[in-house]
């Protein structure tokens, strides 16, 4: 029985509105009635059942079960988290302020530094800062010789940004560039910096992803990672009657990414997914 449009995006949108960026779709089971909206109890995939886990609908993959994020199994995970108090801080004073869902997750931002300490990173890249959350837990493991390029266009979130890398004693290690990202890029392109950097981090304007990872592809070394931010964007991606400019360019650059040969890729599902690129 196929899904009822109408609910599919009551659901959606109560769901951004109660937890924003924390949650990604695969959330939903363990809710079953919203705003007054009953679940349906036969409906498509990730709505079917209240269980911690799916099964593909494709027997190719041989009744695979993968865990479905609900809110229990989230808060969990969340105790498994291990966030500096200066972040902690950072978090809640950004939960109220205009745009809160656009900060990354607990959990994404500890992967993110954890890729940079894997990498031995020294010279990183992020494009699109908002108030820092992401920037600030990579500032935190660079070494002191480390240098993070902050890409941000507006000025009031990046105050915010700014006076945490103080009070975390890290402001000597970020570079921000206030503007837009793209002739940021450009910029240390020309400037002769190609290859030299080690990992980067996009979490800007989505329809622009494309036009970033191409730039970032020139400045990141051989070797080095690429992470790309909301791959499966609150599970809008695929749903066929979902065809927004945002969603639709997401889907593109998703499959992009999927057949190029210039990188090794591996989509994950946290937070609103993540896609990690490694330059070949």
């Amino acid at each position: 029985m196929a899904c009822s449009t109408a609910v599919n995006h009551s659901v959606l949108g109560l769901q951004r509105q109660i937890v924003g960026k924390r949650l990604s779709l695969l959330s939903l089971p363990a809710i079953t009635n919203l705003g007054g909206i009953p679940r349906r109890r036969r409906s498509c995939h990730v709505y079917a059942h209240l269980q911690p886990s799916v099964v593909s609908d494709d027997p190719k993959y041989g009744n695979k079960q993968v865990i479905t994020i609900t809110p229990r199994l989230y808060d969990y995970i969340l105790t498994n988290v291990r966030e500096p108090e200066i972040l902690r801080q950072l978090r809640e004073e950004t939960a109220n302020m205009r745009g809160s869902q656009m900060q990354v997750s607990p959990e994404q931002a500890q992967l993110l530094a954890m890729l940079v300490q894997i990498l031995g990173a020294e010279r990183c890249i992020e494009v699109g800062v908002y108030t820092g959350y992401s920037s600030l837990a990579i500032a935190l493991v660079l070494p002191e010789s480390g240098y993070l390029v902050a890409c941000e266009r507006d000025s009031k979130s990046l105050e915010v940004a700014k006076r945490y890398y103080k009070q975390a004693g890290v402001s000597h290690k970020v570079d921000v560039k206030h503007g837009l990202a793209s002739d940021a890029l450009k910029s240390l392109i020309l400037n002769g910096e190609s290859g030299s950097y080690d990992f980067a981090f996009v979490d800007a304007e989505k329809r622009m992803n494309q036009e970033y990872f191409e730039l970032l592809l020139q400045l990141v070394r051989t070797r080095g990672v690429i992470v790309i931010d909301n791959v499966l964007w609150h599970g809008k991606v695929a749903d066929p009657l979902v065809n927004d400019a945002r969603t639709v360019s997401i889907r593109n650059f998703n499959k992009n990414i999927m057949e190029d040969k210039r990188v090794s890729i591996s989509m994950v599902p946290i937070g609103d997914g993540i896609t990690i690129c490694r330059k070949r």
